[in-house]
């Protein structure tokens, strides 16, 4: 029996010590998070949105990516089937992801720590996770969880409120850091991608397409999105396939 009390006190404050780690690596995301997620705060009460609203997407969705586009799919009210097809396939990576950092974790951890692992992952959370020397401890990702997930919703938070007291010329301003915020995260990886760039220029043309042509102008927001994002990524996916790394 003490045996048995040892070894769980032991496990308890291991457990504990692989929070801390988690959350201390999770420090430079969540100063980063709160950046970005000001600016969806400002988006969002551009859309009609209340402080509320806005800070329950952020705490129950957690992808940056999606939260804007849904943002854009409820200004242009698009149907509900529309919301949930395009957060679908732009949320669709999180699924190999999932399959990836499962390799990492040990095989008895139970479902529901799984699933709330599941719920945390992010780029940056699943980069750093699967970045972890050894076996994966769920209590280090829920660490990393912690900190990201409260200041990904605080920054919301405060670029909610930012929009309902600075005044309007400030507001326009600041929705400009949104689209500073994508050329930021386009340009230096396409700087050293040719088939990168291609497909950048290609997804701005395609675009610019939809919107000009009498035909396609009248395309919903949200089915455009759908439309682009599968046949551009699929052409490049096609003709331009990643190659894998073969160690012999």
């Amino acid at each position: 029996m003490e045996a048995k009390f040892l070894e769980r006190n032991l496990k308890v404050k291991s457990n504990r010590m692989e929070w801390f780690e988690g959350v201390k690596d999770g420090i430079p995301l969540a100063l980063g998070y709160i950046a970005v997620a000001f600016t969806f705060g400002i988006a969002a009460f551009q859309a009609g949105l209340s402080v509320f609203q806005s800070s329950v997407i952020s705490a129950t969705n957690f992808t940056s990516a999606g939260q804007f586009a849904g943002v854009t799919l409820i200004v242009s009210t698009a149907t509900l089937f529309e919301v949930a097809l395009t957060q679908f396939i732009i949320n669709a990576r999180y699924f190999l992801m999932s399959a990836a950092l499962s390799q990492k974790i040990d095989p008895k951890t139970p479902f529901w720590q799984r699933i709330i692992m599941g719920f945390g992952i992010s780029d940056e959370v699943f980069a750093v996770s699967l970045a972890r020397k050894g076996k994966l401890n769920p209590f280090y990702t829920y660490g990393l969880m912690t900190i990201t997930i409260s200041s990904w919703v605080f920054g919301t938070f405060l670029g909610t409120i930012s929009g309902n007291i600075l005044p309007d010329q400030v507001i326009r301003a600041l929705s400009l850091a949104l689209y500073a915020m994508l050329i930021s995260i386009i340009i230096p990886p396409a700087k050293r991608n040719k088939i990168l760039m291609s497909v950048i220029m290609i997804s701005m043309l395609a675009s610019f397409i939809f919107d000009m042509l009498p035909v396609l102008s009248t395309t919903s927001s949200g089915l455009k999105i759908i439309i682009l994002t599968v046949l551009i990524s699929g052409l490049a996916a096609l003709f331009f396939p990643v190659k894998e790394d073969t160690n012999e």
